[in-house]
């Protein structure tokens, strides 16, 4: 008796040793587009965790951005139903805010996925490819974003879960097939308008051929070492944020010690913390000049109208107001 299509099998064992290591409890969500990546996805989990006892949630979100939009989640939820999902769920978003249709299609997106949680608590499975862990690597490198947007997407960042980063598009799509499955086709995915639609049609597949192929794994495999190595870099941030840390700053002699890598990690920690947001590389190394490039000068205007400044030997945060 022969065993399952190659395809099928590469999705359900990337979906068994992720949930093998991430063990949800009693149930694990699936956000499901239509597309091949999440149907693929839909159907491991269905199969896999129905073995381990979990029930399998299927999340839709209808971003009403297309024509028949309610039409097409609709079909989405019947399909992940047919493919062994307990429940599925159509989520009804409203895409609206800064940052172009992308973005906030985007942030309503996760926004709906988030809220869909019992108490905010659960885990979401999202269908991204190794395709997508490279295409996130490039627009990372081509913004000059640093090494953490060049590590890309995490396999687990609780609620979120990405159990394909290491099967690629064109497995899912076979799977679909063998499955009898046909995805549905966004039309965005093929919008030249859209920066990311333009990397997976033009800047990839010209990489690839200049490069001989294995780009998008390489960037991959990339982006899994540079993961580890901002983690462990990370974790000790946090030892040295602790030694720093005074209750209403961080203490200048501690952190004058450490390396500027290093420093402005615990930087960019504390600033987050105390509610600092849209922060970019030069705000924060505007603010480490306060401790490695100190000559007196007075404080850093970040967003959230917050100024750091330097007092006492200590780094501290305040408003305008307080500064006054």
């Amino acid at each position: 008796m022969s065993g399952p299509d190659p395809a099928i099998a590469a999705v359900r064992t990337a979906v068994r040793e992720f949930l093998a290591s991430a063990s949800p409890r009693d149930e694990v969500y699936v956000a499901v587009s239509g597309g091949a990546d999440s149907l693929a996805l839909t159907e491991a989990t269905a199969f896999t965790g129905g073995r381990a006892g979990l029930k399998v949630c299927a999340l839709v979100v209808d971003h009403g951005l297309q024509d028949g939009s309610a039409e097409t989640a609709a079909r989405a939820a019947d399909t992940a139903r047919e493919l062994g999902a307990d429940t599925a769920e159509v989520l009804k978003v409203r895409v609206e805010g800064a940052g172009g249709p992308e973005a906030a299609a985007r942030r309503a997106r996760y926004g709906a996925l988030r809220s869909a949680l019992p108490d905010g608590h659960g885990l979401v499975l999202l269908g991204h490819t190794l395709d997508d862990q490279a295409e996130t690597v490039l627009l990372g490198l081509g913004r000059g974003s640093g090494p953490r947007s060049l590590a890309g997407m995490r396999p687990l960042d609780p609620p979120w879960g990405r159990p394909l980063l290491g099967v690629t598009r064109a497995t899912t799509r076979r799977a679909c097939a063998a499955l009898g499955v046909d995805p549905w086709q966004d039309p965005h995915n093929a919008d030249p308008r859209f920066t990311r639609v333009r990397l997976r049609t033009e800047v990839l597949p010209l990489l690839e051929e200049v490069l001989s192929g294995g780009v998008a794994a390489s960037l991959a495999r990339t982006a899994a070492q540079l993961r580890e190595d901002t983690e462990a870099l990370d974790t000790l941030a946090g030892e040295v944020h602790l030694r720093a840390f005074t209750g209403e700053g961080l203490d200048v002699s501690v952190l004058a010690t450490e390396p500027p890598a290093l420093r402005r990690r615990v930087l960019r920690r504390w600033l987050l913390d105390s509610g600092v947001r849209e922060l970019t590389d030069a705000h924060l190394r505007s603010v480490d000049a306060l401790v490695g490039n100190w000559r007196g000068q007075g404080g850093v205007w970040l967003p959230g109208d917050l100024v750091a400044k330097r007092a006492h030997g200590r780094l501290l945060l305040e408003t305008p107001q307080s500064t006054t």
